[in-house]
């Protein structure tokens, strides 16, 4: 399954974006899109599942939900816009979290692309499609799924080639039971996020 990850486009619709999501099953939008006609054009790519980010008010994206749960074959997703520190977890994600099993989050809001994998759960902030902030990337990403296998590869959307911010993230995700989610410590963490460019 071949899944494209965009957020924070801002009421910006990148011309790159057809290009990277060529051939995919689906498109997540993590928030903050700011205009119907995003979500309209992403649908003539690909059948589009978005969540409401803190500045969706008009009235077709201030109608999406908070997060959702998407199937993405054997996996399950959690889509939400702004998670918190993923060492304390907002409230609603934390409930989320405990009412269902997951083992993908994916979230923005902080424009800054990167995949860190928290014990057994991977989360996956595919960065700002919209316009640039500071000196982050403009990025989306794609996530392909075997089974219980993945692989992540965030692109640099004002590259010639789409060319990739990092190495691609590629490892197994394993079945999660609901649990209690308790704030955990920053140490123990394995990350794999993007450099900035300066």
């Amino acid at each position: 399954m071949r899944v494209g990850l965009v957020s924070d486009t801002h009421g910006i619709f990148d011309p790159r974006l057809p290009e990277l999501f060529t051939g995919c099953d689906v498109i997540l939008h993590a928030g903050d899109v700011v205009g119907a006609d995003i979500l309209r054009r992403l649908g003539q790519v690909a059948p589009v599942r978005a969540v409401r980010g803190n500045n969706d008010v008009g009235p077709v994206e201030g109608d999406l939900p908070e997060l959702a749960w998407v199937e993405l074959g054997e996996l399950t997703a959690l889509l939400v816009h702004e998670i918190g520190a993923r060492e304390r977890l907002a409230p609603p994600v934390r409930r989320a979290l405990s009412r269902r099993p997951v083992q993908l989050v994916v979230h923005g809001h902080s424009h800054r692309p990167g995949v860190v994998r928290e014990g057994d759960l991977l989360f996956v902030n595919p960065g700002s499609a919209g316009p640039r902030r500071f000196s982050l990337p403009r990025a989306a990403g794609v996530l392909e799924a075997r089974a219980r296998h993945i692989s992540v590869r965030l692109h640099d959307l004002a590259s010639p080639r789409l060319e990739l911010l990092a190495p691609p993230f590629g490892g197994n995700l394993v079945a999660r039971r609901c649990r209690k989610i308790r704030d955990r410590p920053a140490a123990g963490r394995t990350q794999h996020e993007t450099r900035q460019r300066h």
